[in-house]
């Protein structure tokens, strides 16, 4: 199945992410996802896109944010009995405010994260049915995110089942570095709005509580693409192939044009595997 090759509009060192968008499509890519959950901004990548003919596919919600007085606000705290998550929240409010604004079809959103998340509750659950409920009256889809465990984001996938909005964004890297025995395309992917692909070595052996999602670039780890590839075809998922990949400290003497080539002959790749 032919599908459009995307990556993440990026501030590299020598452009901001507006100006990496004519660069990607120079490259060769198709389509793009931001970060920003700003409506003048995501209005502004938006113009750009259709200018140059790119699709800009979703917005990844905010999943921590930080106050003006420096305090981190994380996605966990909608599990916790106290008010602290509502600056969050109202920021995830915000990027389906942008999506709206700027016809992006849908939001990407985590459900909690670390290796000990906070226990799930009614009083969480009612905040993302508060989030879904408002994604949905404004017209943008959500789709949730695969991160360390199950349990919390079969919850909510389960939960939602009946409502078309809701769906699953595919993160291959985070299946592999941290549950690599969940086939999660085999339980999710005929829910499947999105993909984020990259590249790690798995789990950390020696340390296996470490963070080892790196976001490389494909066949910089070990991933088998393969499987991903014949389970979405399976599955009959019709989108991007996005990558989420940044320059980081492997890639960082690259130039932007040298950063998308390289990203889009990796991504090309896999559609060929």
């Amino acid at each position: 199945m032919k599908r459009k090759f995307g990556i993440n509009a990026l501030y590299l060192k020598d452009c901001n992410d507006i100006e990496s968008l004519a660069l990607m499509k120079e490259a060769g890519f198709e389509a793009f996802f931001s970060e920003s959950c700003d409506p003048k901004h995501v209005l502004e990548l938006k113009n750009e896109a259709v200018r140059l003919g790119l699709d800009f596919e979703f917005i990844h919600s905010p999943f921590y944010w930080k106050t003006p007085e420096g305090r981190v606000i994380h996605v966990n705290t909608y599990w916790k009995q106290d008010l602290d998550y509502l600056p969050l929240f109202e920021k995830v409010k915000l990027s389906i405010d942008a999506a709206k604004e700027a016809e992006v079809k849908t939001i990407v959103h985590h459900v909690g994260g670390y290796w000990v998340p906070p226990q799930m509750n009614d009083l969480g659950i009612s905040r993302f049915d508060a989030m879904v409920e408002y994604a949905v009256k404004r017209g943008v889809r959500v789709a949730f995110e695969n991160l360390q465990h199950i349990g919390n984001i079969s919850a909510l996938l389960d939960r939602y089942e009946n409502i078309p909005e809701v769906g699953f964004c595919y993160d291959c890297g985070h299946e592999h570095c941290y549950t690599e025995t969940i086939p999660f395309l085999d339980l999710f992917g005929k829910r499947t709005f999105c993909t984020h692909l990259h590249d790690n070595w798995g789990r950390d052996k020696e340390n296996p509580m470490k963070d080892a999602d790196y976001h490389l670039l494909p066949f910089d780890g070990n991933i088998d693409y393969s499987v991903m590839m014949k389970k979405l075809d399976r599955y009959g998922y019709e989108n991007s192939l996005m990558l989420e990949c940044g320059p980081g400290a492997k890639y960082k003497d690259l130039s932007a044009p040298e950063f998308f080539a390289l990203a889009y002959e990796r991504v090309k790749r896999i559609s060929e595997s």
